[in-house]
């Protein structure tokens, strides 16, 4: 896609249904006096997968106004300027003045540059920016060295752990049993043979006549995440308080396993702390606050997208009276609105694959629309994303009746309930919306009410717009 079509289909995602600023796009209403500033965030968009585009005649709020013919030139002799001088060393970009909404806007493209880290001219490698949360901000030093290993070809996976090892000391290190379980293999009985079998799934390395263990091998089966310095605090801690805050802890668990082996045992622990009681029938069965499969794939999704340069911030469960929340390290890389129905954008492209290759979360970018649709299912309200500068967290809550859910709630379920219809090539409309909320027939105006909150809300598009009659009409998400 050319970088043209692309800045404008960015920018209208930006700005709907809630304007929100992306990694990839920074608004602007105008030329900056700071110099330093704008090197900063050209910095971080030439360190940003796929570089990025600062958008002139953006506001603030997400309102538009256009930039006049001697704003433009000003601004891109400036930024031409910023990008040739105030780097440690010179990148070329390019503009556009492109109608948008009928407002003439600039549009700069900064690309992605292949020598990283781009950083301020006269100073270190660790003065140097990059996106988070829509947000320019710099990096730390634990980051700056990860985006040096990625950039010279070793993503943080195929880095090395644990070195200079003997073959023992490999086995000792490394649950290679549940290796071989999850790969529907019987174990062998023979050394070389299981060593060749971590060999081939990059869990190790032999070179020079020792063993190394790599970064992907400790974080997934090693029998103590503690025992390898590099990964300390990547354990996952699970709490449980009284009542709705933080201020009383009933239970705290630290995980020790690597994430493969400990992760049924750690989806087990957390269903045990979410279980509301027995259901009695012929067979006794036990009853959950949440779904298994929900739990399962979010757990999964935040020990596969975590930001593994952050460090003093671990993968948190944190189970609450009225919900539950599941915190990783790193804002989302797609907009929090899209993760139904955008492609899977991962940082840990290798660990994604290989958490795949073993069956802990489902093909890859449907993860997240088996748990919604659990969710639903089982009647709860919507699943709530949010994010940070640092952060990404996702919260489910409790079954609740109808008529104590917030309008808030309601039309965040009813635009969640419409990308997984929109998934399955359907679009949304009354009767769906009954089925979803359990609302009865003769009260179909409470479900046209949601639509119309929803549509007002920007969530939703008419899918026929040539259809005029309400009580017929269907709507699909707004990025349909």
């Amino acid at each position: 896609m050319d970088w043209k079509e692309k800045a404008v289909k960015t920018l209208r995602n930006s700005l709907s249904p809630l304007p929100i600023e992306l990694n990839e796009l920074d608004w602007k209403s105008g030329l900056s006096p700071k110099t330093e500033r704008l090197a900063q965030h050209i910095s971080a968009f030439a360190n940003l997968q796929g570089g990025g585009i600062l958008v002139f005649g953006v506001n603030n709020d997400g309102t538009l106004l256009s930039i006049s013919k001697q704003e433009t030139y000003n601004i891109i002799q400036k930024l031409g300027n910023i990008a040739q001088n105030s780097l440690n060393y010179s990148i070329k970009i390019e503009h556009a003045i492109m109608e948008y909404d009928g407002q003439s806007l600039l549009f700069v493209y900064i690309p992605e540059q292949s020598e990283k880290p781009v950083h301020l001219k006269g100073r270190d490698f660790f003065n140097c920016y990059c996106r988070s949360a829509g947000q320019t901000v710099k990096m730390s030093h634990n980051q700056v060295k990860f985006l040096i290993s990625f950039s010279q070809g070793t993503p943080f996976e195929k880095q090395i752990a644990k070195e200079n090892l003997t073959a023992n000391e490999v086995l000792q290190q490394l649950n290679y049993r549940k290796l071989f379980e999850l790969l529907d293999k019987n174990i062998s009985s023979d050394s070389d043979t299981i060593l060749n079998k971590l060999k081939e799934h990059n869990f190790c390395r032999f070179e020079s006549g020792k063993w190394h263990i790599t970064n992907l091998g400790a974080i997934l089966f090693a029998n103590n995440i503690n025992d390898f310095v590099g990964l300390y605090g990547k354990s996952v801690i699970v709490r449980k308080y009284f009542g709705t805050n933080n201020r009383e802890m009933e239970l705290e668990q630290y995980g020790k396993y690597g994430y493969a082996a400990g992760f049924e045992g750690l989806v087990d622990f957390i269903m045990k702390q979410t279980k509301k009681g027995e259901k009695r029938d012929i067979l006794r069965t036990d009853e959950y606050i949440y779904p298994r499969i929900a739990i399962r794939e979010f757990v999964a999704n935040a020990l596969i997208h975590q930001d593994f340069a952050i460090i003093g911030m671990p993968i948190t469960i944190e189970i609450f009276s009225n919900r539950l929340s599941i915190t990783n390290p790193g804002a989302p890389l797609n907009d929090i609105n899209r993760l139904i129905d955008l492609p899977p954008h991962s940082r840990n492209e290798i660990l994604a694959n290989t958490m795949l290759l073993l069956r802990f979360c489902e093909k890859r970018g449907s993860g997240i629309d088996y748990a919604i649709e659990a969710v639903e299912k089982q009647g709860l309200p919507p699943v709530r994303f949010s994010r940070s500068e640092q952060h990404t967290k996702v919260t489910m809550f409790p079954s609740k009746p109808f008529s104590e859910m917030s309008k808030e709630e309601k039309v965040l379920a009813c635009y969640q309930h419409a990308c997984l219809l929109y998934e399955d090539g359907k679009a949304i409309n009354n009767q769906s919306v009954r089925e979803r909320f359990g609302i009865e027939r003769r009260n179909s105006s409470i479900a046209s009410r949601i639509l119309a909150d929803t549509f007002s809300a920007g969530y939703l598009k008419q899918s026929e717009p040539e259809n005029e009659s309400k009580r017929y009409a269907s709507y699909i998400p707004f990025y349909g």
